[in-house]
C-alpha cells in the first residue's frame, strides 16, 4: 500500500522533496500559491492544488485528514507554517513534519503541534562535513549559508607541486589562509611553496565548490 504524503509549500526544498517522493512511488498531494510551480508537478503527483496556505479554510479543503504524513515545507514563512501545522493536527493527521529556518522557528512550530522539525540547511551542512572528514579533510566549520572553513591534507595529485602550479583559487575557488607543516604554521603564502603529504592546509571556500575539491 502506497504511503500518502502531503507537501505544503513548493520552494526549492518542497520541489526537491516532491520529486523524490514521487520517484519512489509515494501517493503525493502538493499545494502552493504559485500556479506555475503547481502545474510543473501536476503530472507527477496524485493531486496538485493552487492554494493560499495562510487561509485555514483553504487548508481544510485540501483533504489532509486522509493522508499519513503532512510536510510543511515553508521554512521562510512562519505564519503560513503555523497555520498549516495547526490545521493538519486539528484534522487528525498523525505525523506532521515542519521545515524550520532557525531553532527559534522550530520551537514555535513544535509548540503548535509539529511532531518533527527538520532543518535542511543544517542537516545538509552536517552531511557535507561528515563526508568531507571521511576523506582528506580534517576539520570543517560552516560560516553561514554559503561559506565554510576547513583544514585538509593535500590531495595526492597536489603533493610535490607548488601553489603557483596548482592554481587552487582559479581551479577550486579555494582561498588558503595558512599552511602548517612540521609543527610550524605560516599565514604568508609563498607561491613557490611545494606541498608535501604531511602539510595541513587551512582554507575558506563556498560550500558549493567543495564537490570540485573532492573529485
Amino acid at each position: 500500500m502506497k504511503k500518502s504524503i502531503a507537501v505544503l509549500g513548493l520552494g526549492r526544498f518542497g520541489q526537491f522533496l516532491t520529486a523524490e517522493l514521487s520517484r519512489n512511488g509515494a501517493d503525493v498531494l502538493i499545494a502552493d500559491e504559485d500556479e506555475e510551480t503547481v502545474r510543473k508537478f501536476a503530472n507527477h503527483v496524485s493531486c496538485a492544488v493552487k492554494a493560499d496556505l495562510n487561509d485555514p479554510e483553504v487548508i481544510r479543503g485540501l483533504g489532509l485528514a486522509g493522508v499519513d504524513t503532512v510536510i510543511v515545507a515553508m521554512g521562510s514563512s512562519l505564519d503560513s507554517s503555523i497555520m498549516c501545522v495547526m490545521v493538519a493536527k486539528e484534522l487528525g493527521v498523525r505525523h506532521v513534519i515542519a521545515k524550520a529556518a532557525s531553532l527559534r522557528m522550530g520551537e514555535i512550530l513544535r509548540r503548535v503541534g509539529a511532531d518533527e522539525i527538520i532543518y535542511p540547511e543544517k542537516e545538509s551542512a552536517e552531511m557535507t562535513a561528515r563526508r568531507l572528514l571521511s576523506s582528506d579533510f580534517l576539520e570543517y566549520f560552516d560560516l553561514g549559508d554559503e561559506l565554510c572553513v576547513f583544514s585538509m591534507r593535500p590531495k595526492k595529485e597536489w603533493v610535490g607541486k607548488t601553489l603557483r602550479e596548482l592554481k587552487l583559487r582559479d581551479r577550486y575557488q579555494l582561498n588558503i589562509m595558512a599552511i602548517r607543516e612540521n609543527g610550524r604554521t605560516s599565514a604568508t603564502m609563498n607561491p613557490d611553496l611545494v606541498l608535501t603529504e604531511n602539510a595541513e592546509i587551512f582554507a575558506v571556500a563556498e560550500r558549493q565548490a567543495l564537490d570540485h575539491i573532492l573529485h
